[in-house]
């Protein structure tokens, strides 16, 4: 789309037009022997004529810049490539680099997904450009095509680890201290028995409602008499939940859990309801070049140029305008 804007370059001829137009004031003057002639109207001659040609030029560039600011045009200019997802170990990057041959290609560290932003700049690379793509790149349910070739070389990486506050009030706080200290992994739970520091998740098991200002994201009951929007939860093998004021609300009478394998399940059901899907990395492969893959419109990256000649231009055409007047 943002190809039409070219054809806005017609408005060019406006300032053409405009600084080609001159018209001629012819003076009158009294004539003694004009009594003699035939009486007729007074007429203005237009002469066409270039005026101002520093102006007109300076007013031309000007137009044909801000034209070119929203076509946002892509002008091919990268060669070799290495693109690096975040995350990547550097070592790991730097043996494949020297594997694949890339050793003099230029290295990009991609903020997010890589092939999505290749997808967006493709056509800043020239055409004999190669590509090489590392780190965690997502798995996509089709192939992504590419007007260049790409090879991907992949690793997944390992788990980030992070803290989850936890708030246990209960008089059987023991058993479920018990459930989070059996897990293990990257996930560290810090259980506390006191609802401060704005806990992730809240076990309550006591039959007394929660003061009314304590929020969290979710809730586990253990006796679902304190919570009445429960009454019309909705039940899936055993568990019911439903949202409220307070945050997402699960509960169970079967909680909280006896063995090994009961925990087990809560936690996945937890991590993969309340928290968002880890994406699959795709396998190592060569993504061929495809002609016909279609490419992004613009990515922005002459944009900056552009809007200071804009800029640059616009203050020149004020100074040349205002001492043409004087």
């Amino acid at each position: 789309m943002t190809n039409l804007w070219w054809l806005a370059l017609a408005v060019l001829a406006l300032p053409i037009w405009w600084h080609r137009q001159k018209r001629e004031r012819v003076t009158a003057l009294p004539l003694a022997t004009a009594r003699f002639l035939p009486r007729t109207d007074p007429q203005q001659q237009r002469v066409w004529s270039w005026v101002d040609r520093i102006l007109l030029l300076v007013r031309c560039l000007l137009l044909a810049c801000a034209v070119a600011w929203l076509a946002d045009p892509v002008v091919p200019w990268r060669g070799d490539s290495v693109l690096v997802a975040p995350g990547t170990d550097a070592k790991w990057a730097q043996q494949q680099v020297a594997a694949a041959g890339y050793q003099d290609a230029a290295r990009i560290d991609v903020a997010g997904d890589p092939l999505q932003w290749l997808r967006a700049h493709e056509g800043e690379w020239l055409p004999e450009a190669r590509l090489l793509v590392l780190g965690a790149v997502p798995m996509y349910a089709a192939q992504p095509q590419f007007r260049h070739r790409v090879e991907l070389r992949t690793k997944t990486p390992a788990p980030a680890r992070s803290e989850h506050r936890v708030a246990i009030v209960s008089k059987r706080a023991a058993e479920w201290r018990a459930l989070f200290a059996a897990t293990s992994g990257p996930q560290r739970y810090l259980v506390a028995e006191t609802t401060e520091g704005k806990p992730e998740l809240v076990v309550w098991d006591l039959p007394q409602a929660p003061p009314a200002s304590l929020r969290a994201p979710l809730w586990w009951v253990g006796d679902a008499s304190a919570f009445p929007e429960l009454k019309a939860a909705k039940q899936v093998d055993g568990l019911r939940y439903t949202d409220s004021s307070r945050g997402r609300l699960w509960a169970s009478g079967a909680w909280p859990p006896k063995d090994a394998n009961a925990a087990r399940a809560l936690f996945e059901t937890w991590q993969r309801l309340h928290y968002s899907p880890v994406a699959y990395t795709a396998s190592a492969q060569v993504l061929a070049a495809n002609p016909a893959a279609p490419v992004a419109p613009g990515s922005g990256a002459l944009r900056g140029i552009l809007a200071m000649a804009l800029t640059a231009l616009f203050a020149l055409e004020r100074i040349l305008a205002h001492a043409r007047r004087r």
